[in-house]
C-alpha cells in the first residue's frame, strides 16, 4: 500500500529537555483528504500537529512527506516544501489590512501573487469585500479566514489547522467547516486539531482520537462517529 502524502511515524518527542508528551504516535493525511486529531484536553493534540511542523524535538519516529525524510527540516523549510501552519492563537497581523495580511503570506513566492489572492478571495467573499479594513476588527470568524487564506497564499500542499473553529459561533463553524472541505478539494490535504470532535469527524476522511500522547483509535470520522466506544468516552455518549 503506497504511503501518504504526510505521515509522522510513531513519534516520540516533547519539548526542549522536557519529558516525552508523545508516545509513538502517528498521524497521516492522504492527497486532497482530511485527516482529524481528536482527544480530550491535555491528548497531545496540538503538539503532535506541532511535531509534524517541526515545533518540538521528535525523538525517535520519523515525519516524511511525500516520500522524503524531513524529519530534521526547520518549520522554514517545511513551509518551502509545501507546508501550511495556521496556530490557534496569535495568526494574523491585527494591525494590517486583510489584503497586507494575504501578501505576508506570500512572503516566500517571488513570483506574481494575484492569482492565488483572487482564489482565496474566491474562497472567502466576505475578505474581499473587507480587504482595505484592518484585520484586528474583524469577527472571530472572519479573523479565521484571514488566518486560512495568508496560510493558502504560500500555496502549500498540505494546510494544517489547529483549532480553526475555536470560539467561534455555531454557524460560523459550519461555514468555516463548509470552506475547508473546499480547499481539500482542490487538492490540498487538509490536518486539522479540533474540539468539536463530532462535527469535525463528520467531515473528515480520516480520525486520530489522541489520549495522553498515543493513538488510543483511528479509523475513517464515519467509523469512529459509529463506535460505540469512541462515543461513550469522546463525543458526550
Amino acid at each position: 500500500m503506497a504511503e501518504p502524502f504526510l505521515i509522522g511515524d510513531a513519534m516520540t518527542g516533547g519539548y526542549g529537555k522536557g519529558p516525552d508528551i508523545l508516545h509513538e504516535c502517528t498521524i497521516a493525511v492522504d492527497k486532497g483528504q482530511i485527516a482529524v486529531i481528536v482527544g480530550p484536553n491535555g491528548a497531545g493534540k496540538s503538539t503532535a500537529m506541532k511535531a509534524v511542523f517541526g515545533m518540538l524535538d521528535v525523538r525517535s519516529g520519523a515525519v516524511r512527506l511525500d516520500g522524503q525524510d524531513i524529519t530534521a527540516l526547520s518549520p522554514q523549510d517545511r513551509v518551502a516544501r509545501g507546508m501550511g501552519f495556521v496556530p490557534q492563537t496569535s495568526n494574523i497581523f491585527t494591525s494590517l489590512t486583510v489584503e497586507e495580511n494575504l501578501e505576508m503570506g506570500a512572503f516566500i513566492r517571488a513570483d506574481d501573487i494575484s492569482g492565488t489572492m483572487a482564489q482565496v478571495y474566491d474562497l472567502f467573499p466576505i475578505l474581499k469585500e473587507k480587504r482595505r479594513q484592518a484585520a484586528g476588527e474583524l469577527s472571530g470568524g472572519q479573523r479565521q479566514q484571514v488566518a486560512v487564506g495568508r496560510a493558502l497564499m504560500t500555496r502549500p500542499q498540505v494546510l494544517m489547522l489547529d483549532e480553526p473553529t475555536a470560539g467561534v459561533s455555531p454557524i460560523v463553524m459550519d461555514e468555516l467547516f463548509d470552506r475547508i472541505i473546499e480547499v481539500a478539494r482542490t487538492g490540498i490535504s487538509i490536518l486539522m486539531v479540533e474540539q468539536n470532535a463530532r462535527q469535525a469527524l463528520a467531515i473528515a476522511d480520516k480520525g486520530y482520537v489522541l489520549v495522553q500522547g498515543r493513538n488510543a483509535h483511528t479509523g475513517t470520522g464515519e467509523e469512529l462517529l459509529a463506535d460505540p466506544e469512541v462515543r461513550q468516552s469522546f463525543l458526550g455518549g
